[in-house]
C-alpha cells in the first residue's frame, strides 16, 4: 500500500501564514501539519508516500526530503496549481494511483492517530472516512444507507440545511484498491476532466460513480475520534484548541469565555443556563421570523425598556435593558468608583473586577459551606463604613440563598444607613418557591429607592446567545443616567423579539423551573455518592463542591477536560484560602448522568 498526499494548493485564506510556505507547513501547537501526517503514516506498512506539490513546492521538498522516519518520499509537481483544483493534482498522479492500493489524503487535515489504522485495517477495499455532520463542517457531504453504501455525494452547491440530519462529511481520507483505481476511478477521472475541465474537485468523479450505481466505494463513519480541516485562521485556532496537550487544553478552552458551540463534543459544565427553556414552539417562532429579524433594525432603548417592563411587570422608567447583565454591571459599578463597597466572597468576579482593591470591604463566611444570612451581613457591616453593598442571591458560586423577607429587612437596614444595595437575582428563579422570591415589583422598588436589582435573562431563561439583562430601580434619575451610558441599539432584533413574545410562554417557563428543581435534587443525590466530593447544597443552577480526596481542584479539572468536560475551577477565585473548590453547572438528565459516570470512573 502507498499513500498520496495532495498538497499543491495555495491556502490563501490563511493569509500571511502561507505567504512563504505551503498550507501543510502551517503549525498546530508548534508541529507542522505535514510532520504530523507523515509521522502517523510512518507507523503503517507503506511502500512509499507520494506528495503532489505546487505552491511553494520546493520549500516542502527541501523540508521533508526523500525519506521521513523510514518512509520513502516521492513528489509530483503541479505547475498550474494557481489555475486548477485538486482534480488536476490527482490526475497528475493517476498512473501511480493504479500501481498499488492507495491511501488518498488531503494535506490540510489534523486528526487522531486512530484514523489511519481504522481505515487500513477495515476489510472493505474501498472506503471513505466520514463523520456525522456538525455545524463547523464545510465542503462535500455524503448520504449513506444502513449498510454504509454511499448513495450520494452532495457538493457545496447542492447542500440543503433541511437535510443535515442525514448528512455525513467526508474527512478527505480515502482508501482505494488498485482495481478500483484502474477499473472505476481513473477512467471516469479522465472522462470527467475532459468534459468539465481541471478546475473541479476529485470528489465529483466519485459522485458520478455513485449516481451511476457502479461504485464499490463504501463509507466508514468515525465516532468520537477527533479531526479538523484547516482552511483559515479560525480553523487553525479551533484545531489548536482541540488538539492541545492535556496540560494546556483547559486553558485553551477557558480563555474563550464561551463560544463552546464550536466544539460540539465538549460538555460544558462551566457556563450556567436553564436546560429546559425556551420550549420548541418558542424556538420555532424565533426561526419563523429569522429573515425579518436579521434584515431589520432593532428598536432603541425606549421600546426595549417598555418590553422589559412588560416582561417583569414593572414600570418602564424603572428599568434599563442591557446587552447581557455584564454590560449593566460595568456601567453601574462605574457609578461607584470612589465608594467603599461591601463584597461577599466567594462571588461573581465581574463585580469586584470593576473595583480597585482598596474599595472592597470583604465579608467571607467562616464555615465550610459558605452559608450566611442577612443578620450575618448586618452584624459584619454594622461598624464598617461602606456606601454600597453587593448581594448576589442566590450567591454565585456557593448557591447560598437569603429568603425574600430577610432581603427586605436588609434593604430597610441599608436605607436607614444610607447604604445603596445591589441585589443580583440572576438565579432566583431556580429557588424553591421562586414565583414569590423576586424583588422585581413596583411596590418593592418604590419602598426601597436606594435598592437596585440586577437580573441576567441568559441564566434562568436559557437564552445566553441573545445577551439580555435588566437593571431596575425606582431611582429614575439613576436609570436615566444608565440609559445614556449604553448604546441606543445595545440589543439586537432577536433579543427584542424574544422580550416581545415571552408572555405567550410564561406557563412553559413555570413548568421548566419546576422540572429543573426536580433535576437538581436528583443530581445532588448522585453527586453526594462521589466519595472525593463534598457537595454544598444550592438554590441555584450549579453546585459548589470541595474536592476532599484523591485530587486537587486543578487536577480534577484537568482530568475532566481530558474527557471533553469543562468545569469551573473555583480554587482560583479570590479569598478561597487554598480550598480545592469546583463549580458544576446543572444540565439535562442525559448530560448529568454522563458527568456522574465520568466522576465515578475517575
Amino acid at each position: 500500500m502507498q499513500a498520496i498526499i495532495l498538497a499543491a494548493g495555495m491556502g490563501k485564506r490563511l493569509g500571511e501564514l502561507t505567504q512563504g510556505d505551503t498550507k501543510c507547513m502551517v503549525k498546530v501547537n508548534g508541529i507542522p501539519l505535514i510532520d504530523r501526517t507523515l509521522t502517523q503514516l510512518s507507523k503503517l506498512a507503506l511502500s512509499r508516500v507520494i506528495i503532489v506539490i505546487g505552491y511553494k513546492g520546493e520549500n516542502l521538498k527541501n523540508y521533508v526530503g526523500n525519506e521521513y522516519k523510514g518512509l520513502k518520499i516521492e513528489y509530483i509537481n503541479n505547475p498550474v496549481y494557481d489555475t486548477t483544483n485538486n482534480i488536476y493534482s490527482l490526475s497528475l498522479a493517476k498512473e501511480e494511483l493504479q500501481k498499488e492500493d492507495t491511501l488518498l489524503i488531503e494535506s490540510d487535515l489534523i486528526f487522531d492517530d486512530a484514523l489511519f489504522p481504522m481505515i487500513v485495517n477495515d476489510p472493505y477495499p474501498n472506503l471513505a472516512l466520514v463523520a456525522k455532520y456538525e455545524t463547523w463542517m464545510d465542503g462535500t457531504m455524503v448520504c449513506i444507507d444502513a449498510d454504509c453504501n454511499i448513495v450520494n455525494f452532495v457538493p457545496k452547491q447542492a447542500f440543503r440545511y433541511e437535510d443535515v440530519d442525514v448528512y455525513y462529511k467526508t474527512v478527505n481520507i480515502y482508501k482505494f484498491s488498485r482495481e478500483f483505481s484502474s477499473n472505476e476511478y481513473v477512467p471516469f477521472l479522465d472522462a470527467y476532466s475532459k468534459v468539465m475541465g481541471n478546475n473541479e474537485y476529485y470528489e465529483q468523479v466519485l459522485r458520478v460513480l455513485t449516481l451511476l450505481h457502479s461504485s464499490t466505494l463504501k463509507a466508514l463513519p468515525i465516532s468520537d475520534e477527533k479531526w479538523y480541516e484547516i482552511d483559515d485562521i479560525q480553523d487553525l485556532d479551533i484545531a489548536s484548541t482541540i488538539f492541545s496537550s492535556d496540560e494546556t487544553k483547559y486553558k485553551e478552552y477557558h480563555k474563550r469565555y464561551g463560544g463552546f458551540w464550536r466544539f460540539p463534543k465538549l460538555l460544558d459544565y462551566c457556563y450556567l443556563v436553564n436546560p429546559y427553556f425556551p420550549p420548541k414552539r418558542m424556538r420555532d417562532e424565533l426561526r419563523a421570523n429569522f429573515d425579518t429579524l436579521l434584515t431589520e433594525y432593532p428598536s432603541g432603548m425606549y421600546v426595549n425598556s417598555l418590553l422589559a417592563g412588560k416582561y417583569f411587570g414593572i414600570r418602564q422608567e424603572y428599568v434599563v435593558v442591557g446587552n447581557g447583565a455584564a454590560e449593566l454591571i460595568k456601567v453601574v459599578m462605574e457609578e461607584h468608583t470612589g465608594d467603599k463597597v461591601g463584597v461577599i466572597y466567594p462571588t461573581f468576579d465581574e463585580y469586584p473586577n470593576r473595583l480597585r482593591p482598596e474599595q472592597i470591604v470583604a465579608y467571607i463566611p467562616q464555615n465550610t459551606n459558605f452559608v450566611y444570612t442577612a443578620d450575618d451581613l448586618m452584624d459584619f457591616y454594622a461598624d464598617r463604613s461602606i456606601s454600597l453593598l453587593l448581594l448576589i442571591n442566590p450567591d454565585n458560586p456557593s448557591g447560598n440563598f437569603i429568603p425574600k423577607k430577610d432581603v427586605l429587612r436588609l434593604a430597610s437596614w441599608c436605607e436607614d444607613r444610607k447604604i445603596r444595595l445591589i441585589v443580583d437575582e440572576s438565579f432566583v428563579d431556580f429557588t424553591i418557591g421562586y414565583a414569590d422570591n423576586s424583588l422585581l415589583h413596583n411596590d418593592i422598588l418604590q419602598k426601597f429607592p436606594t435598592m437596585m436589582v440586577m437580573k441576567s435573562i441568559s441564566k434562568s431563561y436559557g437564552v445566553p446567545g441573545l445577551r439580555l439583562g435588566v437593571f431596575a430601580s425606582s431611582d429614575t434619575a439613576l436609570i436615566a443616567r444608565i440609559k445614556k451610558e449604553v448604546s441606543i441599539w445595545n440589543i439586537n432584533s432577536f433579543g427584542e423579539f424574544y422580550l416581545q413574545i415571552y408572555g405567550k410562554y410564561e406557563k412553559d417557563y413555570a413548568k421548566a423551573c419546576q422540572k429543573f428543581i426536580a433535576e437538581r435534587e436528583k443530581f445532588y443525590r448522585e453527586l453526594t455518592q462521589i466519595p472525593y466530593l463534598h457537595v454544598i447544597p444550592s438554590q441555584a443552577n450549579y453546585f459548589l463542591c470541595e474536592v476532599i480526596d484523591r485530587f486537587s481542584s486543578a487536577e480534577l479539572t484537568q482530568k475532566l477536560i481530558e474527557h471533553d468536560v469543562i468545569i469551573s475551577n473555583c480554587g482560583l477565585k479570590s479569598n478561597m484560602n487554598g480550598r480545592n473548590l469546583i463549580r458544576l453547572a446543572i444540565r439535562s438528565r442525559e448530560d448529568n448522568s454522563k458527568l456522574v459516570n465520568i466522576l465515578k470512573d475517575l
